[in-house]
């Protein structure tokens, strides 16, 4: 299936990162509710596309959230979702959350770009100092990508994610916006 870029909010060598839209809620129900996707997530309850509209409306309608749908740019195609949440800027912190949904484009540089995309704009656009996320602790090839962009583990919620029968922690990570920017200066410099 493929889905337009147009309008693109922003723009890297291979993807782009443009505002959800209600023909995006297919594949968001999908991945949703695979349930590798939903492990490596923690997503726990069903999606229907109905609960996805309702959730497409409270994005467009929230200001502590921004929200993207990641897109192929030279075949128009839908990968992922991408987003800032729990926006906070008294103290200039947010949360960050990344999906690829599309298993083919697993390890292609598809999440790492759009990661610093996202980046970009959080620190370079809405003047945050620090992103977070969570990530569940048994996700080794998530905690090894967000190490590998910057990200710093915190933390970890012990036992503090209930996954098929088991329990298994969380692991809170951050990156600062001067880290992001030393790893990633030429960003900075177009």
């Amino acid at each position: 299936m493929t889905h337009n870029c147009q309008p693109p909010f922003l723009v890297g060598d291979q993807i782009c990162l443009r505002p959800p839209e209600g023909d995006d809620l297919p594949l968001i129900c999908t991945w949703a509710n695979d349930p590798e996707i939903r492990g490596l997530t923690g997503e726990v309850l069903p999606t229907s596309m109905k609960r996805a509209a309702e959730f497409l409306e409270k994005i467009h309608t929230k200001k502590e959230r921004a929200w993207f749908s990641v897109v192929l740019k030279d075949k128009n195609r839908l990968i992922g979702e991408a987003g800032l949440l729990r926006m906070f800027y008294p103290w200039r912190t947010t949360d960050l959350t990344l999906i690829i949904g599309e298993k083919d484009c697993w390890g292609k540089g598809y999440g790492t770009e759009a990661i610093n995309l996202l980046l970009d704009y959080a620190f370079g656009y809405l003047n945050f100092h620090r992103v977070s996320v969570g990530v569940v602790g048994f996700n080794e090839r998530a905690l090894q990508f967000y190490q590998k962009v910057g990200f710093k583990k915190e933390g970890v919620q012990r036992d503090g994610y209930y996954y098929n029968h088991e329990y298994h922690d969380f692991v809170m990570m951050s990156i600062l916006e001067d880290e992001f920017r030393a790893k990633n200066f030429k960003l900075h410099t177009l």
